[in-house]
């Protein structure tokens, strides 16, 4: 347990949690989430948000399944403010899988800072919580002993940080992904870009004494910040890409499921068309960038082993991720020709499998890559900002509600 709030008491790692949380939280999705969203009254208090992300970051539950709930009690419209929540993460996904250049040059551009930073007292004082900023410092304590922040809390953090510390964005970026549960390489980079003017260029947000202590209900009210947020300055964006095309699995030939923290739900994925001789879940403290995420899904998959046996009646081996050769050796024992696997967007365990791709193939196995329809539907409208995105939602949500 880390500081005076432990992550899995407050996000008990199960699909059976989320659910809860979820059905306590439909009834106030509609006016009450409206009205009350951008309150952060701390993370012992009554809140008005959801507080799912961890479960969706990691698809314990999904966003089809939390938009469909809510919309089973509220009209599109009374809703509409935590439906746009919720697609924000869609659209952050979708925009930087048509755009994995964005990613990789952040991953450079932490890798270059690092060691310049290595010594900066600044830097080093923002990241224990002793620059001497109300309610900054207090985030970064929260942060570090929940895994969690409001996302006001995200967007005031991160404009102090850039701002008024005058630190890289990237290096806050940094921070906030070995610290969050729900630590996601598109929502996260993508919204310190956005805070800092790169995302929506020139556009940027300033964190304010008279904003934050409004929405914190008088709790902190810093001095001292920022006046002005000069937009930060990068290399244009590149063109979207077009979503590439995935082969479809064979049903005739013999298959093993691939599962990784990206998608821990197969029962919403795989309908019972597919057939697996094993399921596989492959886990890492490489597929993370901080401990407590890790210990979240580790604690999150061995809740979803018995049932995903059920369900698919087939038995599940956990492996590491080094472990490759252990799934494709029993393959070949038991003449199996596909492993087929849930897509994984830009980030660790999406390189991973890229890395495996030879391995597989070159043992006379084929990769097959199941993406999610909602992702497939909504990714491909990504190309520009959240706006235009946000006219296509309620035509493609109607995809996805039962008749």
């Amino acid at each position: 347990m880390n500081g005076p709030f432990s992550s899995l008491m407050t996000f008990p790692p199960t699909r059976h949690s989320a659910l809860e949380r979820l059905a306590q939280f439909v009834p106030h999705a509609g006016a009450d989430y409206a009205a009350h969203r951008n309150s952060d009254f701390g993370p012992d208090r009554p809140s008005s948000v959801s507080r799912l992300s961890p479960y969706l970051r990691y698809r314990l539950i999904t966003e089809m399944e939390v938009v469909n709930a809510v919309r089973d009690q509220h009209s599109f419209n009374d809703a509409e403010k935590f439906i746009q929540e919720v697609l924000w993460r869609t659209y952050w996904k979708g925009w930087l899988e048509l755009r994995p250049e964005i990613w990789r040059r952040y991953e450079k551009e932490v890798e270059r800072l690092t060691p310049l930073y290595a010594n900066d007292k600044m830097l080093a004082a923002a990241l224990s919580g002793r620059t001497g900023i109300d309610g900054f410092d207090d985030w970064v304590h929260e942060l570090l002993g929940t895994g969690y922040l409001h996302n006001h809390a995200r967007m005031w953090f991160a404009s102090i940080w850039i701002f008024t510390l005058k630190l890289p964005w990237a290096l806050g970026a940094d921070f906030f992904l070995r610290h969050l549960l729900d630590a996601d390489p598109a929502s996260n980079t993508l919204s310190w870009r956005w805070v800092g003017g790169l995302q929506t260029q020139g556009k940027t947000y300033l964190a304010t004494k008279e904003n934050i202590a409004r929405f914190t209900g008088g709790r902190f009210a810093p001095e001292g910040l920022a006046a002005f947020a000069e937009p930060l300055v990068d290399l244009p964006f590149p063109e979207p890409a077009t979503l590439v095309s995935l082969k479809p699995h064979d049903p005739t030939s013999g298959s093993v499921l691939l599962l990784h923290p990206e998608d821990l739900h197969p029962e919403s994925l795989f309908d019972h068309s597919f057939r697996f001789e094993t399921l596989y879940v492959v886990n890492d403290p490489s597929f993370f960038w901080g401990q407590r995420a890790f210990d979240f899904v580790s604690s999150a998959i061995d809740d979803l082993i018995p049932y995903s046996e059920e369900r698919f009646q087939a038995p599940v081996k956990l492996i590491n991720a080094p472990d490759i050769g252990q799934i494709i050796n029993e393959a070949n024992a038991k003449t199996i020709k596909q492993i087929i696997t849930p897509y994984a967007p830009q980030g660790l365990v999406a390189s991973w499998i890229q890395a495996q791709r030879h391995k597989i193939e070159n043992a006379g196995l084929s990769l097959v890559i199941k993406r999610r329809d909602w992702d497939g539907a909504f990714w491909p409208h990504a190309t520009k900002g959240f706006f235009p995105f946000k006219e296509k939602i309620p035509k493609l949500l109607n995809r996805f509600r039962a008749p």
